[in-house]
This record gives structure tokens, C-alpha cells and sequence, in this order.
């Protein structure tokens, strides 16, 4: 990024935090995709709020981006099992924010498992999270009963062309991918497992190169979508995955059981838009397959008479190029704070909740008047 674009980019986010300045100051924990450009969008965090860690997503750290932020915020490692246990969640909090009004914000449903443990237990005040992603919107959405508020821009509008963007991506790292082992996509036929925002706009750009796409997905309304946009949609995933020669996860939850990799057919590809541990059961794959490496990012797994090859580890498939989607990425980000000063306010009831449009039409009018030039 040049000097004039960080300029712009600072410039844009000051904006957006005199914006939406709460009235009362209180802590952050921030969970991000740590990325190029996003120091940018650390610093308003801090300036809106006292930000405790930033915790960044293990698979998708810029180590220049890190480096920045280190400067003037801790950054602390993040796994699942930080938050898991209730102990755990307990200990980490206490020791870097003791007795302080609290706000989560979170990519993918981290702090879901132990909510209501660090609700109940954590000597400050839990104000509530905020959530990214359409993952961790169904992690929150699930729980029994949520005892604070969950403020979440997964579904936003404004999400929207981040969406198609990153699909866009993820099908240009794919063939990417492909093409360095000699591979194209032509005449090979698609599987796209999940049929939301993200997948549909995978299949459609799939579809728009030429490729054969047929589409799984487990809600029946998601089916007759794809239908309607004249996609084949599998009966049954086992099937569907024999004719397959690319498969592409897209669903946020376990996309492919241990049992699922034998149907693949010999020399499919596959790919995820989402971290492993989410999309892909590779722990229950039999361990008759060996895995060896064989090419920037693909590694094959084999047995006798069946192999197929597997991108960036499992992993999101475009982190292997910056997943860049350009200043879009700003849309969101500003309405994540937005949401911090609805936290911060203390009117909102335990519960799932979402930026009131007046707010999002205040940051698209602003995102215009830097990034529509």
C-alpha cells in the first residue's frame, strides 16, 4: 500500500471513530485476519476503545502488519482451546483485563463455547461480542440462551461485496493452485458444498468460466436456489463427490468427514474457503493415506489405487495470494465500530442484534466520499 493510500485509509477510519464515538470509554479483545492493510483498522479499534490484545487468526497473519502492531498493542496467540474450557477463558481475561467493561470482537465464534461462563464469572462486565462472520453467526445463534448482547454484521448489506469479492478470489487461488502443477480447470467438473453467500458466488464464477458446477448444500431452501440459477444440485454428497474433480468447501462447518475423502475421485482437488478445522475432518481420514508434498501449497494424499490433493493444507484457499478485496473490506470494518458504541451504550438485551440501517448508509456514504474515486 502506498503512503497517499494509508493516508486516505487513516483518514477514512478517524472519520468513522469521531463518527460513532461512544460516550464512555471501556476494553476491547480483537480477533482479526491480521492482513496488510489492517493496522489501519487496529488503531481505530484503540481509538474508540482501550484494546486490550489483538489476537490474530493463526493462518492469516502478514508478518510487516504484525510487526506494526506489536508497536502499540499486544498481540497474543490465538487458538480454539483459548476459549474452550471456561478456566482457560477465565485466566486469560483476568490477567489482562481484571474489573473492566469488556466488548468481543470476534471472526468466526471463538469466545461462543464459554460465553456464558466469562458472563457470569469474569470480575468486570461483559458488554457483548461482536461477530464477522457467517460461522460464527450460526456458533452465537445456536446457543441455548445468550446472556449478552451479540451484535452481528455477517448478514449486512454491506457485507455483501466483501462476499463476491473473496469469491472471486478463492476461485482465482484455486486455478492458481492448479495451474502450478499443470492442471487447468476446463473439462474438469466443480463440487461446490455449501450454497450461501460464499458459495454461490464461488459457483457462479465457476460457472462464468466455463466449468461444470454442481452445488450441495444441506438446507433444502438453499437447494431450490440453485436450481433456480440453473446449477445441478446433488441428491447425496457421496455421490456428487465421485464425479467431482474439484471440490470446493464452502459452509463454514465440517464440509468433508474422515469418511467422505474415499469417494473423491483420483486427482480431485480440494479446496476450502475457511480454516481446516472447520471445513475439513482430516483427523477421521484413514490412516492407510500417506501425505506428501508436492507442489507450492498442494500436498496428495494417497493409498493404494486413491489419491487426491489437497490446497494450502486445508486452509483458506486464497490466503495464499493476501485474499485482498480491496477497500471493501472498509465497509465492514466500520460497522463492526459502529457496534462497538452500541455495546458500549448498555441499552441492548441479551440476544442477536444488527446495526440499524441509518448507520450503515452514514458509513457507505463515507466509504464513497474516500474509496468511490
Amino acid at each position: 500500500m502506498e503512503t497517499f493510500e494509508r493516508a486516505r485509509l487513516d483518514a477514512y477510519f478517524s472519520r468513522i471513530a469521531v463518527h460513532f464515538a461512544p460516550d464512555e470509554q471501556s476494553s476491547s479483545f480483537l480477533i482479526t485476519h491480521l492482513l496488510a492493510e489492517r493496522p489501519a483498522f487496529v488503531r481505530a479499534v484503540a481509538a474508540m476503545t482501550r484494546l486490550v490484545a489483538v489476537l490474530p487468526k493463526p493462518k492469516s497473519v502478514h508478518p510487516a502488519a504484525q510487526r506494526e502492531t506489536e508497536r502499540t498493542v499486544v498481540v497474543d496467540a490465538l487458538t480454539r482451546e483459548l476459549f474452550t474450557t471456561p478456566d482457560t477463558t477465565l485466566d486469560y481475561f483476568e490477567s489482562r483485563a481484571a474489573g473492566e467493561p469488556i466488548s468481543l470482537l470476534d471472526v468466526g465464534g471463538y469466545f461462543a463455547p464459554t460465553l456464558t461462563e466469562i458472563h457470569s464469572r469474569f470480575t468486570g462486565r461483559l458488554l457483548g461480542v461482536v461477530e464477522d462472520t457467517e460461522n460464527g453467526h450460526r456458533r452465537y445463534e445456536t446457543l441455548d440462551k445468550l446472556p449478552c448482547p451479540v451484535v452481528s454484521v455477517a448478514r449486512s448489506p454491506l457485507k455483501d461485496p466483501e462476499d463476491y469479492l473473496v469469491g472471486q478470489s478463492v476461485v482465482f487461488s484455486t486455478e492458481a493452485v492448479m495451474r502450478g502443477r499443470g492442471d487447468i480447470l476446463h473439462g474438469r467438473p466443480a463440487l461446490v458444498i455449501g450454497f450461501g453467500k460464499l458459495g454461490s458466488s464461488i459457483a457462479r464464477l465457476l460457472h462464468a468460466k466455463g466449468v461444470q458446477v454442481t452445488v450441495f448444500d444441506i438446507d433444502p431452501v438453499r437447494r431450490t436456489q440453485a436450481l433456480s440459477q440453473g446449477f445441478t444440485v446433488a441428491r447425496a454428497r457421496e455421490t456428487a463427490l465421485t464425479g467431482a474433480g474439484l471440490v470446493l468447501c464452502a459452509t463454514g462447518a465440517v464440509s468433508l468427514r474422515g469418511e467422505d475423502f474415499s469417494h473423491l475421485r483420483n486427482g480431485a482437488y480440494v479446496a476450502t474457503v475457511t480454516s481446516s478445522e472447520d471445513e475439513l475432518d482430516l483427523a477421521g481420514l484413514p490412516d492407510v493415506y500417506t501425505r506428501t508434498v508436492v507442489g507450492d501449497h498442494v500436498t496428495r494424499y494417497q493409498t493404494t489405487g486413491h489419491y487426491f490433493y489437497l490446497a494450502n493444507g486445508g486452509n483458506a484457499v486464497n490466503f495464499i495470494h493476501g485474499a485482498s478485496v480491496g477497500p471493501f473490506i472498509f465497509l465492514i470494518q466500520a460497522e463492526i465500530l459502529a457496534a462497538i458504541r452500541m455495546l458500549t451504550r448498555g441499552d441492548l438485551s441479551p440476544g442477536m442484534h444488527e446495526v440499524p440501517a441509518p448507520d450503515r448508509e452514514a458509513i457507505a456514504a463515507t466509504w464513497l466520499s474516500y474509496f468511490n474515486r
